[in-house]
């Protein structure tokens, strides 16, 4: 039960980051045709922010489902590194146990996954993490909903710049005194940056991704046994794992 509250702790600024973006992408939906329960329905069993706003601008531009989930599948295929990532530190043999844990892959997800003591990082943790993730998005989706009608466009629309602050809000703690984690994600979204110029941008966030992953492994040592933390250091800091 610790490890559970402690999960959801940790996803509090995910709750408050999922909120406005999941109210966005339901007053696009809503604006682009789909009923309230379609609408709903679609964070229910997609639970992927990127993926249904993207699907929402497809369908309104008079896209074929055919091309929606293709587009989607392609723009998912980071989940393969995320769902490893994450498995080779959550050790679960349970196949339908893994299907319910595989709700932590997502980006917010697999940040607070990842950046976590080894230590804590256990299957309670995940679950409180899903807890909070998932009803967030439904939640925000439902306010979404509800306020489609009610709120100005501009209004709406600012909305979206949400999820880049979540995204900085989840990096800043753990690079913050930290060299090695802080060039990895520099040298990181400086690839991505310059691949978006030249190939798509689903194709660029894998090959950043795995460019990352790869620095990660030598930059980023693991803690030693009993929590203590390894003897590599930059400027006095201790890299954490």
């Amino acid at each position: 039960m610790k490890g559970f509250l402690y999960g959801m702790k940790k996803s509090i600024p995910v709750f408050f980051g999922f909120l406005p973006v999941a109210i966005t992408f339901a007053i696009m939906a809503m604006s682009a045709g789909l009923r309230w329960y379609e609408t709903v329905g679609m964070s229910v069993f997609v639970f992927a922010g990127a993926s249904q706003i993207m699907a929402i601008g497809m369908l309104g531009a008079g896209a074929g489902m055919f091309s929606v989930v293709l587009a989607t599948f392609v723009l998912n295929l980071r989940h393969f590194i995320m769902s490893t990532c994450i498995f080779r530190k959550i050790r679960v043999r349970n196949v339908l146990l893994k299907l319910l844990l595989a709700l932590t892959v997502t980006d917010e997800g697999f940040a607070l996954v990842t950046t976590e003591d080894d230590s804590r990082c256990d299957v309670p943790f995940a679950l409180g993490i899903i807890t909070v993730t998932y009803l967030s998005w439904i939640f925000g989706t439902v306010l979404g909903v509800v306020a489609s009608g009610v709120l100005p466009a501009i209004l709406a629309d600012s909305f979206s710049i949400a999820l880049y602050a979540l995204f900085i809000a989840l990096i800043v703690p753990d690079v913050k005194g930290n060299a090695r984690l802080l060039l990895i994600v520099l040298v990181t979204a400086a690839l991505n940056t310059v691949l978006c110029i030249f190939i798509p941008s689903s194709w660029a966030v894998i090959v950043s991704t795995l460019v990352g992953a790869f620095l990660g492994t030598f930059l980023v040592k693991d803690s030693g046994e009993g929590g203590e933390p390894d003897s590599a250091e930059i400027d006095g800091e201790v890299a954490r794992p």
